[in-house]
């Protein structure tokens, strides 16, 4: 792995577990993605998350970048985040990834949206 990115999401308060369910889903179309290699997505404090991703070369990245998430993340933007995402390219120095190191991605770690319901990841 050669290259990152580094995207920190500002969520507005009333929002921020709707962000949440939407980066868990997101985890699936990561695991998609052939020139993703590692894929992370965090949360900071209540509002507050980000994700971490890397890629073999500058293909792979920006293929990324031109992909669901990042269109869905744009969509978003425009109602849930108080703030544009913040995306930084990364140049990697080094990385250490265990291969049982994995979040599973079950209808159990979906939390409601303010509506009640379970909602996967969506555009």
């Amino acid at each position: 792995m050669k290259v990152g990115l580094l995207v920190r999401i500002e969520a507005k308060p009333e929002y921020a577990d709707e962000v949440e369910a939407m980066l868990r889903g997101a985890q699936e179309l990561a695991e998609q993605e052939q020139g993703t290699a590692v894929w992370f997505a965090f949360r900071e404090n209540a509002t507050t998350f980000g994700v971490f991703d890397a890629f073999e070369d500058e293909q792979g990245r920006q293929a990324h970048l031109a992909g669901e998430i990042a269109a869905a993340l744009g969509e978003a933007a425009k109602t849930k985040l108080s703030v544009p995402p913040v995306i930084a390219p990364v140049g990697l120095l080094g990385a250490k990834v265990s291969g049982s190191a994995r979040v599973p991605t079950t209808a159990a770690l979906r939390r409601p949206t303010s509506a009640g319901v379970s909602r996967p990841f969506s555009r």
